[in-house]
């Protein structure tokens, strides 16, 4: 079916973003995250700054045409220079990991402050470990390093056969105390979900609860989450953000009649995504 005139795939959805005190007229519509029906899984605020480390990369140059000033490229932008690009990846990846602290259990505990007064506040109950994903996942070891000083970290490599172009395990190293452990599993960029499914089972053959395992992510697709969420419903996703491309009803062919976006092409690559992750932030 050809296409009618100006209907092309757009992202969605938009809508206005900044603080609550500003009036509509003075916010700017962006993107933001596609809403996921999945309690179990959990977005990112969509703020200002979190839509600026995704797509501007500098707070600095905003509003200075053609400047370089604070690394004015695009996170998404597939011309945003390799420095740039992990230095902002890593900002997100921070925002990810204290949002994925904040899922772990807690209980009331009282400190004496230095001028003699009780403070009663919250304690971490419990032991945590990072496992990631080799090898875009090693990419978040660092902003979990920033935020739980000494947590170890496992690895797990997972790989497509080439034969059957199903995820295959290649390795794996964890913490001999793994079942003892919530886990935080580390990987950027969540498509179809295969590899982390295989992620998750290594993790439970070793022992550890599906309640226990929360899964960190910067983008994902639809397809993703609802792979995920139907196999593990008991475990918990930490996403910055759900892609999804909405196609007008004009350029959907009469095949699949239903289908009014996807996260995901023909590649199995997240639309609009950003590409590789790995290569991206590993490749000169």
């Amino acid at each position: 079916m050809a296409p009618a005139s100006g209907s092309r795939p757009h992202v969605g959805p938009t809508q206005c973003v900044g603080p609550e005190y500003r009036s509509e007229s003075q916010l700017p519509i962006a993107t933001v995250s596609t809403e996921v029906k999945y309690e179990t899984v959990t977005t990112l605020p969509q703020t200002p700054q979190l839509i600026a480390l995704l797509t501007s990369a500098g707070w600095a140059s905003w509003n200075i045409p053609n400047s370089n000033i604070g690394g004015c490229r695009k996170i998404r932008d597939k011309n945003t220079e390799r420095a740039d690009f992990i230095f902002y990846s890593n900002r997100i990846i921070r925002l990810l990991v204290e949002e994925g602290l904040n899922h772990l259990p807690v209980v009331e505990h009282t400190v004496t402050t230095p001028v003699g007064r009780n403070y009663a506040g919250l304690m971490f109950q419990g032991k945590i470990c990072g496992v990631s994903i080799m090898r875009a996942g090693e990419a978040m070891e660092q902003g979990l390093r920033d935020c739980c000083r000494s947590v170890r970290i496992g690895k797990i490599l997972i790989q497509r056969d080439e034969e059957t172009a199903q995820p295959k395990l290649f390795y794996d190293k964890l913490p001999e105390d793994i079942a003892d452990r919530w886990v935080l599993l580390l990987d950027p960029m969540f498509a179809t979900g295969g590899s982390a499914i295989m992620a998750v089972e290594v993790l439970k053959s070793r022992g550890v609860p599906e309640e226990r395992i929360l899964f960190l992510n910067l983008i994902a697709s639809p397809e993703g989450i609802a792979n995920f969420a139907t196999k593990f419903p008991r475990l918990r996703v930490v996403t910055a953000f759900v892609d999804q491309v909405c196609i007008p009803i004009s350029l959907i062919s009469f095949e699949c009649p239903l289908t009014s976006s996807q996260g995901l092409d023909s590649k199995n690559y997240i639309v609009p995504g950003l590409g590789d992750f790995g290569d991206r932030f590993y490749t000169m």
